[in-house]
């Protein structure tokens, strides 16, 4: 599986732990593009973000994974981007029924809210659970319809 995966200054340190997990621990083979940062000056969230959920909407990778202090910019602005499902997850469940329920192909985690061993179990519940279909497939298919019918036109 190809995941990009992108951080701000607040994210970096948890970034690079949980590359190094996957790399070396995960359960899934995974391919990892990183699009930044890759030092501790101060960015804007939402240039990271955005890279990573063009990755996603490209379909150059599958999933996408963003971190900052909190988790929540990374995902409004990742939702920005038409075709991308981002969910912030802080606990399993949450991650699990991202993918489950809402089809959710990027997950963004905040660094000052969870610790490195909760980040593992979080990216590692997220990536082995997929969407489940069913009665979530007309509701994921709501989303999509309203992101098809206010996409902004060029």
């Amino acid at each position: 599986m190809k995941i990009a995966i992108g951080s701000d200054h607040l994210g970096l340190e948890l970034k690079n732990t949980i590359k190094e997990f996957l790399e070396t621990q995960g359960t899934v083979k995974v391919e990892i593009v990183d699009v930044g940062v890759f030092d501790a000056n101060p960015v804007d969230y939402p240039d990271i973000a955005e890279k990573v959920a063009l990755e996603v909407a490209s379909k150059n990778c599958e999933r996408g994974i963003l971190i900052c202090g909190t988790g929540i910019g990374m995902a409004l602005t990742a939702n920005k981007v038409p075709g991308v499902r981002a969910a912030q997850a802080h606990d399993v469940y949450s991650a699990e029924r991202a993918r489950k329920s809402n089809d959710a192909q990027v997950i963004t985690l905040g660094a000052l809210v969870i610790g490195k061993e909760l980040a593992k179990k979080i990216i590692e519940a997220w990536l082995v659970s997929e969407f489940g279909g069913g009665g979530s497939t007309q509701k994921v298919n709501k989303i999509k319809q309203l992101d098809e019918r206010y996409r902004k036109l060029e």
